[in-house]
């Protein structure tokens, strides 16, 4: 198998119009792009806890009211399944509604490695309100986590606010230490002992416990509970990082890359020792923060050529 990503076109505002979408448990981002022009816009969460193509149809059908047109629809959802990893209904609401000639599906940790690497071999690491890694070696790809905030997603925003939240717990009933957390927390729920009735009954509670995370992150170097709290996290990140490389063999050749992305490595904190880990592992690791995301990664799906190993992990669907 051949795992460069090769890009048979260019997304930019000068070819083809194109619909990029971006369908994150934060938010979803849209891109309508082509004949000299781009804009963007955003739509409430994709919700991983219901079906997601009529979702993603409805993404689509709201960029047909805005009066995009589009010949390519390049979309990555977090959440994506098996059952679900079908881009046909999605090209049949997509042809009538923006006179599209292709829709191309793929998993957002897909998008993310390509918004962040292109065709190079390494591991793209994103970390927003989920956390998944996507490794691209000589034979063979991998994904590591982004199996959702129930069994997955360690080191994200999500995972940071709840850590947080049961740090504030802890300590409120007398089984951890005090935490400048408490007052973090206390600014939403001034009652902490009615939090978790009203994050169970909040269809809007990923994102909301992700909102915590900045706090753990401001906090970190004046309160011992939110810094062990972003140590955990930036280790967690680096042993995805790591095992990505592992899986393809990466981590063998020389300067292997590694790409952060995501609004959790906004901390410098956690960033440092995120690398710091990860250099323990794979010492001469070229680390960077990516110039990308995931919605223009999104913008280059269409283009994947089909002999990428790469191609295996994307839904096709065209006239």
């Amino acid at each position: 198998m051949v795992a460069q990503a090769r890009l048979s076109a260019r997304a930019d505002a000068d070819g083809p119009q194109l619909l990029a979408i971006d369908a994150g448990q934060s938010g979803i981002k849209v891109r309508h792009q082509g004949a000299g022009a781009r804009r963007e816009w955003t739509s409430p969460a994709i919700r991983t806890d219901l079906p997601l193509l009529p979702q993603l149809i409805g993404v689509i059908d709201e960029a047909a009211s805005r009066g995009a047109h589009a010949e390519a629809v390049g979309i990555g959802v977090s959440g994506l399944t098996r059952h679900e990893f079908d881009a046909e209904p999605l090209f049949r609401a997509a042809a009538p509604a923006l006179g599209a000639t292709s829709v191309t599906l793929a998993h957002d940790s897909v998008t993310a490695y390509l918004g962040a690497l292109g065709a190079d071999r390494g591991v793209a690491i994103a970390s927003g309100t989920g956390a998944v890694a996507f490794a691209v070696g000589a034979r063979r790809v991998a994904r590591i986590d982004g199996w959702g905030n129930v069994i997955g997603d360690a080191g994200s925003a999500f995972w940071l606010g709840r850590e947080a939240l049961d740090a504030v717990m802890r300590a409120h009933d007398g089984r951890g230490p005090a935490t400048a957390l408490t007052e973090v927390v206390a600014e939403e729920f001034p009652d902490v002992e009615t939090a978790y009735i009203e994050l169970q009954v909040d269809p809007a509670r990923v994102e909301r416990i992700a909102r915590f995370a900045p706090g753990v992150s401001a906090l970190a170097d004046v309160d011992g509970v939110a810094r062990r709290i972003i140590s955990r996290a930036a280790q967690e990140l680096a042993l995805s990082a790591y095992t990505g490389l592992r899986r393809v063999e990466e981590d063998r050749v020389p300067r292997p890359r590694v790409r952060v992305a995501g609004g959790v490595f906004r901390s410098e904190l956690l960033l440092a020792e995120f690398a710091g880990a990860l250099r323990m592992l794979v010492p001469d690791a070229e680390i960077e923060t990516a110039d990308a995301d995931p919605l223009a990664g999104a913008a280059l799906l269409p283009g994947v050529d089909e002999s990428s190993s790469i191609a295996t992990l994307i839904s096709r669907a065209r006239s």
